[in-house]
């Protein structure tokens, strides 16, 4: 109806402003003679006058504001304009999230598809969710989620105040995103995830011409934050290009593995895109290091290999710290040659069978 709207409309301005022009001869003749007789009647009503003069001031008034207001905001729509910024949609309003959700489906039909997040489950898997038909009915797709056993997906679930969103929550929500995508994968749809392992910053979907943005914002959750959609033209000052070569270089980068959805694998390459290795997902889902709320104040035992030996049991020593503390403190790290007091340590090497040094402790 865009056409037939557009047509009805400038007949109706064409109309109205005939009529106005063939309506001046008369209004011009009724006011010079009727104006006198007129001003003789309310000339000496004081009253009246006042009246007349505080209303033609408040008029100028709300002129002059309307005016002022229409300048800014026209300056403004040429900044966004400048931006590539062509809708901001509130995170309240059912009316704003379903435009919002329509235009995704009608401009992502059988185009490509590009996303980064946090889990994509109320995005993808969620029947309601916006990209919930967009990923369905997509070309191909690119999508990057958080690796639901890294540090960064603990520290984003903890940040967010909720109490029903949890690190083990939020491992399985990204969980079932997996298991969603590898339904689409096996009826034939090119789809392709990486897992990163770094706090989110931006929550992208690339579709067509346009990019949706929202960012992530600590101890909110990114559902309440605004969406701001951009559009791709001719611009060069447009702030699609720069989110669009962010999303590429997260997507390009060689410490981020791509997770295979038939083998569930995750598959991990160098700059040029050639496969380095493959490693099994969740295989190394607990390390020794990362275990909370270990305390190794006590005695530990310490295998080493010698060569073309068999492996012997070092004595137990006592740490000074639990291992939540060596984590986080850098100035505790193992790599800058310093133990759990901050003395230095010494690696045993393969030819020494044992080491035990009053003050020292000592790794192999």
């Amino acid at each position: 109806m865009k056409g037939p709207a557009r047509i009805f409309y400038h007949v109706m301005v064409a109309a109205l402003s005939a009529a106005v022009a063939l309506s001046l001869p008369f209004t011009i003749r009724f006011i010079a003679k009727n104006l006198l007789v007129y001003w003789s009647l309310i000339g000496d009503e004081k009253i009246f006058v006042i009246f007349v003069e505080m209303a033609v001031a408040t008029m100028v008034i709300l002129l002059s504001n309307t005016i002022g207001r229409s300048w800014k905001d026209r300056k403004l729509s040429n900044m966004a304009k400048k931006a590539g910024l062509v809708l901001v949609s509130p995170t309240r309003g059912f009316l704003e999230r379903r435009k919002m959700r329509s235009l995704k489906e009608r401009v992502g039909f059988a185009r490509d598809v590009m996303i980064i997040g946090s889990t994509g489950f109320r995005t993808l898997v969620d029947p309601k969710g916006d990209l919930h038909q967009v990923i369905q009915n997509c070309r191909e797709a690119k999508i990057m989620f958080l690796n639901p056993y890294s540090d960064a997906a603990s520290v984003r679930a903890k940040s967010i105040l909720n109490p029903d969103i949890t690190p083990e929550r939020f491992r399985e929500q990204i969980k079932k995103s997996i298991d969603f995508l590898k339904g689409l994968k096996a009826v034939q749809k090119n789809i392709r995830l990486k897992l990163y392992e770094d706090i989110p910053l931006l929550k992208l979907a690339i579709i067509g011409d346009y990019i949706w943005m929202q960012h992530y914002h600590a101890g909110l959750d990114v559902q309440g934050m605004p969406e701001y959609v951009f559009r791709h033209d001719q611009n060069t000052g447009s702030l699609y290009i720069p989110f669009y070569q962010y999303f590429l270089t997260r997507w390009n980068a060689p410490d981020i593995p791509e997770y295979d959805l038939d083998s569930d694998e995750l598959i991990y390459r160098d700059a040029a895109g050639n496969e380095v290795r493959r490693e099994k997902f969740g295989a190394i889902e607990m390390e020794p290091a990362r275990g909370a709320g270990l305390s190794i104040d006590r005695g530990c035992e310490n295998h080493h290999q010698e060569e073309g030996g068999s492996p012997f049991l070092l004595p137990p020593f006592r740490a000074c710290a639990r291992t939540q503390d060596i984590l986080t403190d850098p100035r505790q790290s193992f790599l800058g040659g310093l133990h759990f007091g901050g003395s230095e340590y010494f690696l045993l090497t393969p030819r020494r069978s044992m080491c035990e040094t009053i003050g020292w402790t000592t790794f192999s």
